[in-house]
């Protein structure tokens, strides 16, 4: 059994024009949420045995924000990466339990593709900032992910919290 922990990093700010995409901070929100999101996770025994994490600033802050007690890795390749790219870095580990913090559109994407069944959530679609998507396999390999393969157990977003 293999579980696959997708998260979207949490709300961050848009208050300094100078400063590049990928280097801008988390706002008050975001600091808020990420807390609560890591919270959440340990509540529920969604502690990853690995962390995948995008290098942008807002991931990072993230990751450090959810205060989970977990390896991780810091990931180029993750910074606003389509489904196939995130399924890529995920098939390089032999862990049971991964996470994957990154950014959207593909960390939404990749969990509408591999739900079998989505959630009746009507923030799924949308995938705010600080989502938690919870899949579980029953691929014995990371590499054997297929389109509707992925059984939901959970889905929650920081106004749910």
């Amino acid at each position: 059994m293999k579980t696959l922990i997708l998260m979207r990093h949490a709300k961050s700010g848009w208050d300094n024009p100078d400063l590049r995409d990928r280097d801008r901070p988390l706002n008050k929100r975001g600091q808020r949420a990420a807390p609560m999101v890591g919270a959440w996770l340990a509540e529920k025994g969604y502690v990853p045995d690995v962390a995948l994490v995008s290098d942008a600033r807002r991931t990072q802050e993230t990751w450090a924000l959810l205060g989970l007690d977990t390896k991780h890795e810091t990931l180029a390749s993750l910074y606003l990466a389509e489904p196939d790219e995130i399924l890529a870095e995920v098939a390089k580990i032999s862990a049971d339990s991964v996470l994957v913090l990154g950014h959207n559109p593909g960390i939404g994407e990749l969990s509408a593709e591999l739900c079998a069944q989505w959630p009746k959530h009507e923030q799924f679609m949308r995938f705010p900032t600080a989502s938690v998507c919870v899949l579980r396999f029953e691929a014995g390999d990371w590499g054997n992910l297929a389109e509707g393969s992925g059984t939901l157990a959970d889905f929650v977003t920081p106004s749910d919290l």
